[in-house]
């Protein structure tokens, strides 16, 4: 990640689940001014973040609801 799209990444408001844990084994997301969506591990809030869109966050979150990745909870 570039250094001035890393800048972009703080200051956010980052959301986790209210099904995580209090071990901070937790995904964060947060919405970047530009519409995108950003993701990381908040074991490390200063480490890296994954950059999707909108339409990527929408595929992963309906796979999810369906169930597509139970097995790997399983």
């Amino acid at each position: 990640m570039a250094a001035a799209e890393l800048a972009s990444l703080y200051g956010l408001t980052w959301q986790k689940s209210r099904h995580s844990n209090s071990q901070g084994s937790c995904v964060e997301f947060a919405r970047l001014p530009g519409g995108d969506v950003a993701m990381r591990n908040s074991r490390f809030p200063d480490g890296p973040a994954l950059v999707y869109t909108p339409a990527e966050i929408e595929a992963l979150l309906l796979g999810v609801k369906d169930g597509e990745f139970d097995h790997l909870i399983a």
